[in-house]
């Protein structure tokens, strides 16, 4: 064991491949004083029995940078470090046994071209020729990857502790971390038993990088790092004559992978129920250790893999392995500074893709720590995402049996988790479930998504087409857009910000001016230094001192850990209130008859204007009635204490049953919001789309000193813009979009789609996305033609910078 000095810049707590990436890259930066602690061997947790695939294609536009990253830094460290990472580009294969994965495979296909990865669909004839040991009968089609490759794991991560050493960095082995002494928002150090006895290391900050046991870890530190280790199959052949380097390949619809290393076979699987594993714990003694091997789970796996790859009924089984690998709640590994501590950061929980991801994540992480700031949108994997709760112990077990599966299941459109359900509830759950709600869920709420009709089964039917609520959701859609329609909207983050100097720290992290009279409601971003968006909120100022921030459900506890972070020394409180009030949208052109039937204030634009809250007598309650629209339509969230929620719902739903009064969900409020332009966060804008260029300077006020942002505005604005966010209308109504479909310009892709759903009013599928526009008038923009690739085929699109649907708003000031 290397001499351990007693202080660090930074401790970094595991020694697999995420660990030893996050010390290589550090070192890389310049960081000389980083201290790597092991409780064993390298690589002896999850790392050294990894399948080694290294797939460039993930799910976002950064997590495939990331990826593409990874491959590209593994086939450079032989040279650097003289440690061999096997690393082989053999090209992968993903074929398709059903219409609905070929779907999925030419849409992520198209997402490919979109994000500059090489890519070709193939017919099975043409699978057949590039794999010829594989029984084609039922391949209705692949996808052929060529820069996809595998390589050597546990050498991989010994490369990367080497590079790191080379630069300064200590890496000792056997020594286990026992504690993290804290004070108040920060750890101090680091203590640890090691061979040479106890001792402590005081350090400016910790980096979780333990894998499966990196919740314990996280519980050590102060913060919450949901994850939980399942059990992971794979066999390996005997050696079989003749076999020549094959592609990865991969199929999905029989849950299995096969890579070819060393003239044999591996076969792994992501069986559709997983079994956990360790849920009391993890042996103190594990190290390089398999698992009871199970036979009879790993059974119709193989029974498929026999059928799919002949060869495999001749080769014996050399070994049959079954090793731990961890799992987060949403199939996302974890990566960031952790919301509760300002200097414990996490990057762990990697769910079977931590070989491919890690030089990446190591890459992000280390500049994260660097700069104090994002290098860019890492929203995907932000370990703030996570709630408390689900480091809930018996939470992780159930939803673990689900997301290993959901790896190799389809991955359609809406697709709602089916396991861990029902944790977190509006006041009006009931209400809505008596009336035909079906229930999504976003970050623990179960919300209503759209509302089935009697006699309909309450269930989603998953396809890449029209799904069975289509129809559901256009009467929504228009009883908004026509009469009056209702939602709960409880779920929505609220953050009330209180103190003398509330007013001092809005206005320094809200792009817009907080200095209003209160019942005032202001639209705002939080800005950073670059002008990119960290969180889309409204703020209404209640009183002189108070203010109530409204947030997406997801990004809750990051927009709070924001504002925290910039408090300083202000006078000032802020508290989670989201559960202490219950919300109720009413929207639509009728929405101030019903207003009016049920209460005897005054809701006219004189006395209620856009962007007013008042305080309102409602039924036999009280509320609040705020008048601002996400729908693009006259209308009021209406708050109420949860005490008088069900009165609200109640005395709203009767007065509402004489006038076509429409209970309406979550897919409702995502078409009408499309249709009238308005930005969702966390795919059309995010930390790294900057204001002006995301078409919201409008709500930036440059006149106000002294906020985050305001010179990276000031300087765009005299450079111009690079990128326009324009809307899309598709002509041809039938094809669907979701987001990431390319985004063609006179015949060649410039973007993808940030996001897309139908507009039931406009008749066709629409999108957001950026184009570039560096040196071009607005009108310049739009005389180009645009098709959007939807599957592989172009279908064109008409383009707007203006909301294509009411674009001077007049509606919601009716």
């Amino acid at each position: 064991m290397a001499n351990l000095p007693d202080r660090a810049r930074a401790v970094i707590i595991g020694g697999g491949v995420v660990g030893c990436s996050v010390a290589y890259h550090l070192t890389r930066l310049g960081w000389t004083d980083v201290v790597l602690l092991e409780r064993k061997q390298l690589t002896s947790g999850t790392t050294w029995h990894a399948a080694g695939l290294i797939g460039q294609l993930r799910a976002s536009s950064n997590m495939t940078k990331l990826a593409r990253y990874s491959a590209e830094l593994y086939a450079g460290l032989e040279a650097e470090t003289g440690v061999a990472t096997g690393l082989r580009q053999t090209g992968s294969i993903s074929v398709a046994l059903t219409e609905d994965r070929k779907e999925e495979l030419f849409r992520n296909a198209a997402m490919a071209r979109a994000f500059g990865v090489p890519v070709e669909e193939i017919s099975p004839a043409e699978v057949a020729a590039r794999y010829e040991h594989l029984n084609i009968e039922g391949v209705r089609a692949g996808v052929w990857l060529p820069t996809d490759g595998q390589g050597d794991p546990a050498n991989i991560a010994l490369a990367l502790a080497r590079g790191a050493r080379q630069r300064g960095a200590v890496v000792a082995e056997q020594v286990r971390v026992t504690g993290i002494p804290r004070r108040g928002r920060r750890v101090t150090g680091v203590d640890y038993d090691g061979p040479g006895g106890p001792g402590h290391i005081a350090c400016e900050a910790v980096v979780n990088c333990a894998g499966m046991w990196g919740r314990e870890v996280g519980r050590m530190a102060g913060v919450n790092v949901p994850l939980q280790a399942c059990e992971h199959f794979y066999i390996v052949s005997e050696p079989i004559a003749g076999l020549e380097p094959l592609p990865v390949l991969r199929v999905p619809d029989e849950c299995a992978y096969y890579k070819e290393d060393a003239g044999k076979m591996m076969l792994g699987a992501f069986e559709p129920v997983a079994k956990p594993w360790g849920m009391a714990g993890i042996p103190e003694n594990f190290e390089f250790d398999q698992l009871p091997e199970d036979f009879d789970h790993f059974e119709p796996i193989l029974e498929m893999a026999v059928n799919r790859l002949p060869m495999l009924a001749e080769a014996g089984i050399h070994t049959f392995f079954n090793g731990p690998e961890s799992f987060t709640p949403d199939d996302a590994y974890h990566l960031g500074l952790a919301p509760e501590m300002d200097n414990v950061w996490v990057a762990a929980g990697f769910n079977s893709i931590g070989i491919q991801s890690a030089g990446g994540a190591g890459m992000a992480l280390a500049q994260w720590m660097e700069d104090g700031s994002k290098p860019f949108d890492l929203g995907d994997v932000d370990i703030s995402r996570m709630q408390p709760f689900q480091g809930n112990r018996r939470y992780l077990i159930e939803r673990a049996t689900e997301t290993l599966g959901l790896l190799y299941a389809d991955h359609y459109p809406f697709r709602q988790k089916a396991t861990a359900r029902g944790v977190r509830r509006t006041p009006f759950h009931d209400r809505l479930a008596d009336r035909g709600a079906v229930f999504g869920e976003i970050a623990g709420w179960e919300r209503a998504n759209w509302f089935a009709t009697d006699g309909q089964d309450r269930d989603y039917r998953y396809a890449w087409g029209r799904q069975n609520w289509f129809g559901n959701t256009a009467a929504e859609h228009r009883a908004v857009r026509e009469n009056v329609g209702m939602y709960d909207m409880s779920s929505f983050g609220k953050l009330r910000v209180e103190g003398p100097d509330a007013e001092d720290l809005l206005n320094h992290v809200s792009g817009a001016d907080m200095s209003v009279p209160a019942g005032r409601i202001v639209y705002t971003q939080f800005l950073n230094e670059r002008g990119g968006i960290e969180a889309d909120v409204t703020v209404t100022r209640l009183s002189e001192t108070v203010y109530l921030v409204v947030t997406p459900a997801a990004t809750r506890l990051a927009d709070q850990t924001w504002l925290r972070r910039h408090a300083g020394d202000r006078r000032l409180v802020i508290t989670d209130v989201t559960a202490a009030e219950g919300v109720l949208a009413v929207m639509g052109p009728n929405a101030r008859r019903l207003m009016q039937a049920v209460s005897p204030a005054d809701f006219s634009n004189e006395a209620n204007p856009f962007g007013t809250a008042q305080d309102i007598e409602l039924g036999f309650g009280l509320a609040r009635a705020h008048r601002v629209s996400y729908v693009g339509e006259l209308g009021w969230e209406i708050y109420v204490s949860a005490d008088m929620a069900l009165h609200a719902f109640d005395t709203l739903a009767e007065a509402g049953a004489g006038m076509g009064l429409t209970l309406c969900g979550m897919h409702m409020m995502d078409s009408c919001r499309i249709e009238k332009g308005f930005r969702h966060f966390g795919h059309d804008i995010t930390c790294e789309d900057h204001v002006l260029e995301a078409g919201l300077g409008f709500a930036v006020k440059t006149g106000k000193p002294g906020f985050i942002g305001r010179d990276a505005v000031l300087r765009k604005r005299d450079e111009g813009l690079q990128t326009r966010m324009l809307q899309f209308r598709l002509s041809d109504p039938e094809p669907l979009l979701y987001h990431n479909e390319p985004v063609l310009r006179d015949g060649e892709i410039v973007g993808y789609l940030s996001s897309g759903a139908y507009g039931h009013h406009l008749g066709a599928a629409m999108g957001m996305g950026y184009v570039p526009c560096a040196g071009e008038s607005p009108e310049s923009v739009l005389a180009s033609s645009y098709e959007i690739d939807v599957a592989g085929t172009r279908v064109a699109a008409f383009a707007s910078l203006r909301p294509m649907y009411d674009p001077k708003s007049e509606r919601v000031r009716m």
